[in-house]
């Protein structure tokens, strides 16, 4: 039986080949979780699920968030590129029962 090495983020419970990739995907959702706790606390009335999406979002469009706060809007119109986000090749599904 072969072994399989694999991180699991504590956070959504993905499960990634490497460790940078998991630590990376944990950063992402802690940004999100911050964005979202920001925006629940200065929009009044917002849906929790709405405010989670754009927390999501934010987070996982920060690099071109940034560019376009140093100067480069039209960045944000861009299509997103596959580096922008954590790639889904590498979130493996985790299951309960294996």
């Amino acid at each position: 039986m072969a072994v399989v090495a694999v991180w699991k983020c504590d956070r959504d419970g993905a499960m990634f080949d490497n460790k940078k990739d998991a630590e990376e995907h944990d950063k992402m959702l802690e940004l999100a979780a911050n964005i979202t706790s920001l925006i629940e606390r200065h929009i009044e009335g917002i849906d929790e699920q709405v405010g989670e999406e754009i927390g999501l979002l934010l987070a996982k469009r920060r690099d071109a968030l940034a560019k376009a706060c140093k100067g480069k809007p039209e960045v944000l119109l861009q299509e997103e590129s596959g580096t922008e986000e954590t790639s889904d090749e590498t979130v493996t599904p985790f299951a309960a029962n294996q």
